[in-house]
């Protein structure tokens, strides 16, 4: 019996976020995989995941994207009245086809986090667009999920306290920026220093990396302050961006991170997470194999570890971490 058909038996809520739109944006020729939303949902199904654990997600409401983005850019979108070096900036084709797909990746993102809050895990087959600023995008990314997500959560008062987990290759500038000066999230990214983004503002903790550090310099890196930072931040919820772009041959990142490097840092971030009772939204994020079968391929494993942490019931002691056993931090 495989694991998701485990769990779906045992009736354990892992859900996931996704929508056949995904993957029907035109990217035409690009190293941005959009058909990896599809071969996942694939996967998972022949997994033993019933289409009951998928969840379709609406379109972000405006309301909810003016907490972080900018009236005037968002016009800007609406009307596709970007200018031609802020098109250049995305590197992707814009469209309004574009523009749509991206509104309904935020909202995915918003629905897996209030999923997460109610099942203790809950994943997104898309999100982890974090080079999107308040007033532009960038680096593949137009509007920022992760940042509207956490900011949607505060502002129902579901949680006080979020913290962002960014595990891409490429540090997440657009979520350090958004971020900076506001109290109640703690961004978190562990990157590659010698690529994109050459600016990279500052996170409240940032971890650099070089090409070829590999496996044992990353996670003696992850370790050194994950858990530690949830025990002394006290989040209410974790989003986990976890991109598969450390793994070893990939285009766009030179981390080299084995499978087993890969599967390893998985576990710190949702394991721990879990063991001190913290829900955990996961947005795939970046991945640029130069097969996409590589990226998908990591991209479940990441599932399989939400999934085997699911199955792990926190203890009392540690259960009593999910709602408010962190003493409130004056900021």
């Amino acid at each position: 019996m495989g694991l998701l058909d485990f769990l779906r038996r045992r009736r354990l809520p892992l859900r996931f976020v996704y929508s056949d739109d995904y993957w029907m944006v035109p990217f035409g020729r690009h190293v941005f995989p959009v058909r990896k939303y599809r071969l996942i949902y694939e996967k998972l199904l022949a997994l033993g995941a019933g289409k009951e654990h998928f969840l379709k997600p609406e379109p972000a409401a405006e309301e909810n994207l003016l907490l972080v983005h900018t009236a005037k850019y968002l016009k800007k979108l609406s009307s596709g009245a970007l200018s031609p070096a802020e098109v250049q900036a995305l590197e992707i084709p814009f469209s309004p086809e574009l523009h749509r797909f991206f509104i309904l990746q935020v909202g995915g993102t918003v629905q897996t986090a209030r999923q997460a809050l109610r099942d203790g895990i809950c994943v997104h087959l898309g999100g982890g667009f974090h080079h999107a600023f308040p007033d532009h995008g960038e680096g593949f990314c137009v509007l920022n999920d992760v940042a509207v997500a956490v900011e949607v959560l505060r502002r129902e008062g579901r949680v006080g306290r979020a913290m962002i987990v960014d595990c891409d290759v490429h540090q997440g500038n657009g979520t350090a920026a958004v971020f900076a000066g506001r109290d109640g999230v703690f961004t978190f990214s562990i990157h590659q220093m010698d690529v994109y983004p050459a600016d990279k503002p500052s996170s409240t903790l940032d971890v650099g990396l070089w090409a070829g550090d590999g496996d044992e310099a990353y996670l003696a890196a992850l370790g050194a302050h994950i858990p530690r930072i949830y025990r002394e931040f006290g989040p209410e919820i974790v989003v986990f961006l976890a991109g598969a772009d450390p793994l070893a041959g990939d285009q766009l990142g030179g981390l080299l991170l084995s499978e087993k490097g890969m599967a390893a840092r998985d576990r710190i971030v949702i394991g721990e997470a879990r063991r001190l009772g913290l829900p955990v939204a996961v947005v795939l994020a970046g991945g640029y194999g130069r097969e996409v079968e590589s990226t998908v391929a990591a991209h479940l494993n990441t599932i399989k570890t939400a999934a085997a942490a699911l199955r792990k019931t926190p203890g009392p002691r540690d259960r009593a971490g999910v709602r408010g056993a962190f003493p409130r931090k004056s900021t």
